[in-house]
Parts: C-alpha cells; sequence; structure tokens
C-alpha cells in the first residue's frame, strides 16, 4: 500500500533534483538516492533492487554523455582544454549568482551566461583573439545545452520508472 505522503516527498526531492540539472549538479544521482529511500522505506518491495540498478546504469549514463556533449559541443567549434574547464566553472559560478533572480529561474541563465562567458574569457585571455573566444563560447553553450537537455530527459526516465514500480505493485 501507498503512503501518499512519503509518495509526494519522493516526487518533490526528484524534481528537485532534476532541477539541480541546470546547476551542474548531479541531478539524477540525487533522483538515484531519493528512490533508494523510498525503496527503503517500502522495505524494496515495490522499488526493488533490479529497479535501483537500472536507476543506477541510467545516472551513470547521464553524466557520462553530459560530459561527452559538453567536451564535444566545444572541441567541434575549436576550443582549448582550459577554456572547457572555465566553461566548467563559470556554468556552476553563473547558476548559484543567478539564483535570487526571476524567482530562481535566473539560475538557468546565468548556468548557461557562465559557460559561454567561461569558455569566452580563457579563450580570450590564451589566444587574444575575440572571434575564436567567441566561438569557444558559443560552442561551450551548445555542448552543455545539449549535455543538460540528455541528462534532463534521462532524469524524467528515472522518476517515472521509479513511480512506475511504486503504482505497479
Amino acid at each position: 500500500m501507498i503512503d501518499y505522503l512519503i509518495f509526494f516527498l519522493f516526487v518533490l526531492a526528484a524534481f528537485a533534483g532534476l532541477i539541480s540539472h541546470v546547476f551542474g549538479f548531479p541531478g539524477n544521482f540525487i533522483i538515484l538516492a531519493d528512490s533508494i529511500l523510498f525503496g527503503w522505506y517500502g522495505g524494496f518491495k515495490e522499488v526493488t533492487i533490479t529497479v535501483l540498478a537500472v536507476l543506477l546504469a541510467l545516472a551513470l549514463l547521464g553524466e557520462l554523455v553530459e560530459f561527452v556533449l559538453g567536451m564535444v559541443g566545444a572541441k567541434k567549434y575549436k576550443s582549448s582544454n582550459k577554456a572547457i574547464v572555465g566553461s566548467i566553472v563559470f556554468g556552476i559560478i553563473g547558476g548559484i549568482l543567478g539564483i535570487p533572480f526571476f524567482f530562481g529561474i535566473g539560475a538557468v541563465i546565468g548556468a548557461f551566461i557562465g559557460v559561454f562567458v567561461g569558455a569566452f574569457l580563457v579563450e580570450f585571455v590564451l589566444e587574444k583573439n575575440v572571434d575564436r573566444a567567441m566561438k569557444s563560447g558559443w560552442g561551450a553553450f551548445v555542448g552543455r545545452l545539449g549535455g543538460t537537455f540528455f541528462k534532463g530527459a534521462i532524469g524524467i526516465a528515472m522518476i517515472v520508472i521509479t513511480i512506475v514500480s511504486v503504482l505497479g505493485n
């Protein structure tokens, strides 16, 4: 039998994990931890160890693909490795600084602007070429966007799998 309060708390925490993707955090692992707690609460009768193993595999896949898409996007536009690191650092900083704006939606905007600015600044400092720095920033932005969407889709699938395993039993 489902405990509706616990189910509601699971859904709330799972969506918090989903939203955390835009800050550069491993939100799918938050969803996985949430699912583990939900499974533990139910004695792993509905959210089984098999379901949790599938969720772990999906979380790892999401991280891997996000990393690869970020690298591919940046490398496609000839970003240096240092510019890629700059995009990651500035993406996190931008996400955190954007939190107070637009009722939290500013975090999303800040994270994506931060990715662009980080790659742009590092590439500009290294190469002293505005065109190359702009391309590097754009590549980092596109890669981050693709990676975030993919990882978010994986997170949604993880939430759905957990909910179906609970409601289906």
